[in-house]
């Protein structure tokens, strides 16, 4: 038992604390990165992008690997954007509002995307059409990535972000220095404050962008039967 655990006997409960929030904040993270790397392929295989396969820096912080998913994100969001302006300029207007109505039926939104596709793509296919309205005609891109996004960078520039992912493997001793350097281990229920946080909305903003992809490869499958 460490010297100050005498003084202060709720910390070896507060260590095995901060371990298993660590590793439910690194699931997130890894849920994340396999998600992206979800919807990439999908992008890159309906809708003729070019976007790259991320990957966990496994010898890096917790931040950088919060980065290598924000930027994804966003080359992500430059796609769907320039996908929305090709669709914005070859549709009627009148067409074009109703994929933006939430009330018009997902049916008729891919039967319009259809029309254009090929001008887009130089190819026209069902799935392809599905994934555009999936993507740009609902708020996926301007609500749920822009929500994980935001709550990426708050973990980032939080307490938590020069923490290295792969601390685990230490031992819990290790990961308590790692996480609070020097600092006296009475700072212990100050992170796992900052990991309870954190991890709610990462939690959140995380199950509804697994959520919304699932239902665009959900689509795809059922368009291409």
């Amino acid at each position: 038992m460490a010297q100050s655990d005498f003084l202060y006997p709720d910390n070896p409960r507060r260590r095995q604390e901060v371990n298993r929030l660590h590793q439910q904040l690194l699931d997130c993270l890894s849920d994340s990165f396999h998600a992206t790397n979800k919807l990439t392929g999908v992008l890159n295989t309906h809708l003729a992008c070019s976007l790259a396969a991320i990957e966990m820096k496994r010898d890096g912080t917790i931040k950088e690997n919060c980065d290598i998913i924000i930027q994804a994100m966003m080359k992500i969001q430059k796609e769907l954007q320039k996908v929305d302006e090709a669709l914005k300029d070859k549709l009627e207007p009148t067409l074009y509002r109703k994929l933006q109505d939430i009330k018009e039926r997902e049916t008729e939104k891919i039967a319009i995307v259809q029309k254009v596709i090929s001008v887009i793509l130089g190819e026209a296919t069902s799935a392809a059409s599905a994934v555009a309205v999936k993507l740009v005609g609902s708020n996926v891109t301007t609500g749920i990535i822009n929500k994980l996004v935001t709550v990426l960078a708050q973990i980032g520039a939080s307490l938590l972000g020069s923490i290295g992912v792969a601390v685990l493997g230490l031992g819990i001793d290790m990961i308590i220095r790692a996480i609070l350097g020097a600092v006296e281990k009475t700072q212990l229920q100050a992170a796992i404050k900052s990991y309870e946080k954190h991890l709610v909305e990462f939690k959140s903003a995380s199950e509804k962008y697994h959520q919304a992809i699932t239902e665009v490869t959900n689509t795809v499958k059922h368009q291409m039967k």
